[in-house]
């Protein structure tokens, strides 16, 4: 867990360089496996990371922090995630909500599996987004009148927050629904595309999440980001960039050794 080379260690232990080799990598082939704990009431952050060349997939408990299951793989697919969330019900973990970044398998898996429970969508993601496609300086009003109500998303901590906002945001698209709609002509070919294309997809992009951007303020046990799950994939890119040379397994047998000690803190 520091940053040590193996001819430092050599030099403290004793030990050869090739001993202390085939000790650690002896260490790393033992990987455990994750334990899942049959909760109730459990609300789940579930987020992908992707390293040079897999993806890793983690369910986590937002309570504890506990990382219930996780998944090696090479992108975020419907169906290993629909299975990885029938696997985590039928062992007893019953889910009231997950939230997440609005990646559609997660949201198509969700409904499928567990309709009843609510999909929280991560604000922070919305907000990302919305900021990156409007940039910094929007040279129009809408698009600067649009970012100042994405700046306020994460500030928004009760229900009549929630509704102030709402409101603006309506009032936002009555004025400039005609600017919305504005398009550009191909002359030749006859196809057109809206004008206005990012800012557009700022607001469809809240649109389409708002049914599911609040439900933290009715249970305030949902988190409204992904932000726990995501420090703690930094935190392990981190750790696992102090071991540069790792194979392909060995990298992920650090990184089951690493779910593993921190689920036992």
């Amino acid at each position: 867990m520091e940053r040590q080379t193996f001819k430092t260690l050599s030099r403290d232990s004793g030990l050869s360089i090739d001993t202390l080799q085939r000790t650690f990598y002896t260490f790393l082939e033992q990987s455990p496996e994750i334990k899942i704990i049959k909760r109730q009431g459990v609300n789940l952050r579930l987020d992908a990371t992707y390293f040079e060349k897999f993806c890793l997939v983690c369910y986590q408990d937002h309570q504890d922090g506990y990382t219930q299951l996780i998944r090696f793989t090479d992108g975020e697919h419907y169906s290993e995630i629909k299975e990885d969330l029938d696997n985590l019900i039928k062992l007893g973990v019953q889910i009231e909500s997950v939230t997440s970044d609005g990646h559609k398998s997660i949201l198509k898996a969700i409904k499928k599996s567990m309709p009843d429970a609510l999909a929280q969508r991560c604000l922070v993601h919305i907000q990302r987004m919305c900021l990156l496609w409007l940039t910094r300086f929007p040279k129009h009003e809408s698009g600067r009148e649009l970012k100042a109500l994405v700046l306020m998303l994460l500030k928004i901590k009760t229900n009549n927050d929630r509704i102030y906002w709402t409101q603006n945001l309506e009032a936002w698209h009555l004025k400039h629904k005609d600017y919305l709609m504005e398009r550009t002509y191909n002359q030749q070919t006859g196809r057109y595309w809206f004008t206005h294309k990012l800012v557009r997809r700022s607001y469809y992009t809240i649109k389409r999440a708002l049914p599911n951007m609040f439900h933290y303020l009715s249970n305030p046990k949902i988190p409204a980001t992904t932000n726990g799950i995501e420090g703690f994939f930094s935190h392990l890119k981190n750790h696992l960039d102090l071991h540069r040379g790792l194979t392909l397994k060995h990298r992920i047998d650090f990184i089951k050794w690493y779910m593993f000690f921190s689920n036992e803190k």
